[in-house]
């Protein structure tokens, strides 16, 4: 059955889907899952890598120290269960957190997992190993980490700066996994090893990923599959048709566009199709410091061009939302409802007020019909990417900038927009986690790795810091809002809108959650079977 989510009117059924239950069915061991891939990462090391191309087929080669429950549609601080680690405990001032941990726990080259590697994993992560990322996206998550302390082989203290309550749910993410101390991050790029589900089997770029059950895997009777096989089909209409033909168990682990949907469930009305809210906000980047960029009053320009109901309109079927830095509620905890977003700076709903107010700046600083400012828009060619690019486009024209796009190959694109080669782009912000921690330290921190734009403000960072101690939710959220305000009102990195997606599998695929605010962190899979 296809549901119509529209215009997010789902508010009801989330608070079903938040507690998945039901009659248990008897789960079916073994059988190869089928899934289509959108793209080709640039390696297997998650700690590295910056899309889901690679995280969704190699999180179930891996397991946390702590991690969302699986079958939990909304992430929250109350849905985190125990992983590696069997049991955590804070001190009393919250400024250390103990973990003790699984025994027993073996990596998949037979080697036995102890709190050492959670050690090394937290000092390549901050940098302060022999041992070094190529790349590290996510080292600004663990600016407050002082030391990660062993005691023993089976626990570990993690000693922080200040107080930082959503420290849990970091380590929960998709993107947090625990390395082996015995193996080299060089070699974690072309066989990770874990202590996960599945093995990893293969990777042929552009073509296939494979994993393998681990019959050693520390959880009984987990996992049910006897493997996954991920065949990456850039173009979703080959794609469809693959999946329509019956060669796929699911399509859709990306991006699943709701007219690209309908288009499968024309081809093939037996297969199950829902749509969800995707936490990866599409955003636009300007380069500060790349002239004419540097003058915000250009940068507030750009960002008034934006028309963010077209591009729900044209680009999610009418489905969609438009939001801040934080997702937006319902399916977002901390994102601000319609009303006070609607007061932010930039984001009044009278297009062609904002338009005309961002002509006027443009003419104030030397352009108009006659003079008219030539720009590359860069940005990853996936469609996700390169379909709203298309769309920003068309807007920049109604304020004198003629953009031509300059769509990069995922492999080179990352790399690119770390070290700010690029003038105007567009990103999807695939974070994935729903807690303001992760979006502010990522994204907007002076200095941050992924902080694309260069955007750098003390008083923020101050902010930041204020909220991320907090120990009130509601105390919290209202900080949240604040540096919201002050966001859009520097123009830090606009956000565009949030999509949906739709995904669609087979009847016979079973056990997997479609998570609402936390799309990177559901993929372990080793709770999913095939019913054939």
């Amino acid at each position: 059955m296809l549901h119509h989510l529209r215009g997010f009117a789902w508010a009801a059924s989330l608070a079903i889907a938040i507690g998945v239950g039901g009659p248990a069915l008897a789960q079916k061991p073994g059988g190869i899952l089928r899934l289509s891939h959108f793209d080709s990462p640039a390696s297997m090391s998650i700690l590295e890598e910056s899309t889901r191309a690679a995280l969704q087929p190699i999180m179930g080669v891996f397991n946390n120290l702590v991690m969302y429950q699986q079958d939990v549609a909304q992430t929250s601080m109350q849905s985190i269960v125990p992983d590696l680690a069997a049991s955590w405990a804070w001190s009393e001032d919250g400024t250390e957190l103990t973990f003790k941990l699984r025994q027993g726990v073996k990596w998949h080259d037979g080697k036995p997992f102890t709190a050492a590697d959670v050690k090394c994993t937290m000092d390549l992560l901050q940098g302060t190993g022999q041992d070094k990322l190529r790349l590290n996206p996510r080292k600004s998550w663990y600016r407050n980490l002082e030391e990660v302390v062993p005691k023993g082989d089976f626990e570990v203290t993690f000693r922080l700066k200040l107080p930082q309550p959503s420290l849990l749910a970091l380590l929960a993410s998709g993107w947090s996994p625990v390395y082996p101390c015995h193996v080299s991050p060089r070699d974690m790029r072309t066989h990770p090893i874990g202590t996960g589900p599945f093995k990893f089997a293969e990777f042929k770029p552009n073509e296939v990923i494979r994993v393998a059950k681990n019959a050693d895997y520390w959880k009984p009777e987990r996992p049910y599959l006897d493997g996954i096989e991920y065949t990456i089909i850039k173009n979703p209409s080959t794609a469809i048709m693959a999946f329509a033909a019956g060669n796929f168990d699911r399509y859709a682990t990306g991006i699943l566009p709701i007219p690209l949907m309908k288009q499968i469930k024309n081809q093939a009305p037996e297969a199950i199709c829902e749509v969800v809210p995707w936490n990866i906000p599409r955003t636009l980047l300007v380069n500060r410091a790349t002239p004419p960029f540097d003058n915000p009053e250009l940068r507030r320009a750009i960002a008034m061009t934006l028309d963010r109901q077209a591009f729900i309109d044209i680009l999610s079927d009418g489905q969609g939302s438009i939001g801040g830095a934080m997702m937006p509620p319902p399916a977002g905890r901390w994102g601000m409802p319609p009303e006070v977003l609607n007061t932010l700076p930039t984001y009044g709903p009278d297009v062609t007020k904002n338009r005309a107010e961002a002509r006027q700046i443009m003419q104030k600083l030397g352009y108009g019909p006659d003079k008219r400012l030539a720009v590359t828009v860069t940005t990853r060619n996936v469609p996700a990417y390169r379909d709203p690019a298309v769309l920003l486009i068309d807007q920049l024209k109604e304020i004198y900038i003629d953009g031509v796009l300059d769509a990069v190959d995922t492999t080179a694109w990352y790399p690119k927009v770390m070290r700010k080669d690029y003038a105007v782009g567009l990103t999807v912000s695939e974070n994935g986690l729903d807690d303001p921690d992760q979006q502010f330290y990522e994204n907007f921190v002076c200095g941050a790795e992924r902080n694309y734009t260069g955007y750098c403000s003390p008083e923020v960072d101050k902010l930041v810091d204020q909220q991320s101690m907090e120990p009130d939710p509601e105390k919290r959220k209202k900080l949240v809002w604040e540096i919201e305000r002050k966001l859009a009102e520097d123009g830090a990195r606009p956000i565009i809108f949030y999509p949906v997606s739709g995904a669609c599998w087979q009847p016979q695929f079973k056990g997997h959650t479609m998570m609402v605010n936390g799309n990177y962190n559901g993929w372990r899979l080793e709770d999913a079977w095939l019913d054939k």
